[in-house]
C-alpha cells in the first residue's frame, strides 16, 4: 500500500508566512502541501501559484475553492494556467462552500448540490479542451473553449461531507476530499458512497482518489492543543478524531485511514501550531519513513 502524505498550510497564518513553509516542505521532501481558500483569508489560486513558483518538486493542493464565489470559466482558466506552468504539480479541489460564508457575500444558492454538479461537469469538460455550451440552473456557457487548456488529462477533486455530496463527488469528480472530521469508519462509508456514485454514472468504480485530512498535534502540549481544537469545532475532547503524539503515533493514525480507503492523508496542524516549518519537516522526515 502506497500512501501519499501531505500537510496543510493553515490560512490562520498570515500570507507572508507561506514562503518559508513552502521552502521547508520542498527541501524536506514532503509529498504535498495543501492550501485552503477559507473566507475571508488567503485566496486559493494566488497562494497556490506562489507556492508552486517557490518550490521545485512539491505538489500543491488547493482544497477547496468554493464554487459559489467563482464563474466556472474563470476557475478553468486559472487551473489550466497552473497546470501548464507547473505540469504535474497542481491539485485542484472545489466544493459548495460553507453556506454561512456564502450568505455573507451574497453568493448562497438554493441548491448547493446542483451548483456543484453543474460546475464540476463544465469544469472537467473545459479542462479536457472541449467546447462547452450549457444552460443549467446556475452554470451557463455559450460556445466556450479554453485557448490554453492543460496539455494532458488533469484531475478535478471535490470536497464532500454529507452523504449526497460525497456520492456526487463519485459521479462528477475525479477525487474526493474529506475533512478532518472523518474517522476511519467515516472513510469506509465515504468510499462506499463514492463507488455507488461512480457506478451510477457509468464510470470506473476504482478510478478515484480519496484525500482525507488528519488533525495532528506533536511536540509540547500536543494533547492539550488537539483537544482544545476539537472542542472549538464542536466535538468532545475525546471524540476519537485526530492524533497527538510522536511520529510513530501519527504514522499509525495515517495507516488506519489508508487501510480504510484513503489514498492521501494530509496532516492538518492545529490552528495554534507554534512551528509551521517544523511541522512540515516532521511530516516529511519523521512520519513519512515510517509509512514505507
Amino acid at each position: 500500500m502506497t500512501t501519499t502524505l501531505g500537510a496543510v498550510f493553515r490560512p490562520q497564518l498570515a500570507p507572508e508566512r507561506l514562503r518559508s513553509v513552502v521552502r521547508a516542505a520542498d527541501a524536506a521532501g514532503l509529498d504535498e502541501l495543501w492550501l485552503w481558500e477559507d473566507c475571508f483569508r488567503e485566496g486559493g489560486i494566488s497562494t497556490g501559484a506562489a507556492a508552486l513558483a517557490w518550490s521545485e518538486r512539491l505538489r500543491v493542493g488547493i482544497g477547496l475553492l468554493p464554487v459559489p464565489l467563482r464563474n466556472v470559466a474563470v476557475t478553468a482558466m486559472e487551473a489550466a494556467s497552473l497546470h501548464r506552468m507547473f505540469p504535474g504539480r497542481p491539485i485542484l479541489g472545489v466544493g459548495h462552500g460553507v453556506q454561512d460564508w456564502m450568505g455573507q457575500v451574497g453568493a448562497r444558492v438554493e441548491s448547493p448540490l446542483t451548483l456543484l454538479r453543474e460546475h464540476l461537469l463544465a469544469l472537467r469538460a473545459l479542462l479536457a479542451g472541449e467546447t462547452v455550451t450549457t444552460k443549467g440552473r446556475y452554470v451557463a456557457l455559450d460556445d466556450v473553449t479554453l485557448d490554453w487548456p492543460p496539455p494532458g488529462p488533469v484531475d478535478v477533486l471535490a470536497g464532500g461531507m454529507g452523504p449526497r455530496t460525497v456520492r456526487l463527488t463519485g459521479e462528477a469528480a475525479d477525487g474526493t476530499i474529506l475533512t478532518a472530521d472523518t474517522s476511519a469508519d467515516g472513510v469506509r462509508q465515504a468510499c462506499g458512497l463514492i463507488r455507488e456514485g461512480r457506478v451510477a454514472a457509468g464510470r470506473d468504480p476504482d478510478g478515484h482518489r480519496v484525500v482525507v485530512y488528519l488533525l495532528t498535534a506533536t511536540g509540547d502540549g500536543a494533547r492539550e492543543r488537539l483537544e482544545a481544537e476539537l472542542v472549538a469545532e464542536g466535538h468532545a475532547a475525546d471524540a476519537g478524531l485526530g492524533v497527538a503524539g510522536d511520529a510513530r503515533a501519527v504514522a499509525d493514525a495515517v495507516r488506519r485511514l489508508a487501510e480504510a480507503g484513503a489514498d492521501t492523508v494530509v496532516l492538518q496542524p492545529t490552528g495554534d501550531e507554534p512551528d509551521p516549518e517544523g511541522f512540515v519537516r516532521f511530516a516529511a522526515e519523521d512520519v513519512r519513513p515510517l509509512l514505507a
